[in-house]
């Protein structure tokens, strides 16, 4: 497969996975967070389907589109391991749809990154909300957190990660 189809193929199920965690959310309470701004454009797509929300957004440094930047209040820069736990207590365990995308070309840096941050993130997650990934985000077996959840029709497994918290 080209590269380009596999951007594609990619882009594709990350809309589908965004989608279908905006839908199964509905109008339950909570923030929204945007781990990895990168362009923007997941970000963009979150703050048009899901108005009226909080988007609490990380990412090391800003390479976003000018109009796909949040204000200071709602961004959160540098590394990872250092601003989820910052927001951790800032924000406390309300977000009920969490989007990380985290990957970096280097397969086994950004799977050691989503090993990394999956604890930090269980930290902001609230009963039932919905967290995906373009990296598995794998909590330790005795950690009462998340179980993976059915992906979109379309999304090949390990395309892409949905998971659902579970409600306390």
């Amino acid at each position: 497969m080209s590269r380009l189809d596999s951007f594609i193929r990619r882009l594709s199920a990350q809309r589908a996975c965004l989608d279908a965690a905006i839908a199964a959310v509905g109008a339950r309470e909570g923030f929204v967070l945007e781990i990895g701004l990168g362009n923007g454009r997941t970000y963009d797509h979150l703050r048009e389907a899901m108005l009226g929300r909080a988007i609490h957004v990380f990412d090391r440094q800003i390479n976003a589109h000018p109009d796909c930047v949040p204000d200071e209040s709602h961004l959160f820069l540098g590394d990872f391991r250092e601003t989820l736990p910052e927001a951790a207590r800032r924000l406390g365990r309300g977000a009920i749809l969490i989007h990380a995308d985290i990957g970096s070309g280097d397969a086994s840096a950004s799977r050691g990154l989503g090993r990394t941050i999956a604890p930090l993130v269980a930290a902001l997650a609230a009963p039932g909300a919905w967290i995906l990934s373009d990296q598995p985000l794998p909590l330790p077996e005795d950690a009462d957190g998340w179980r993976p959840a059915g992906l979109p029709p379309g999304v090949e497994a390990e395309r892409y990660h949905l998971y659902q918290v579970r409600e306390e």
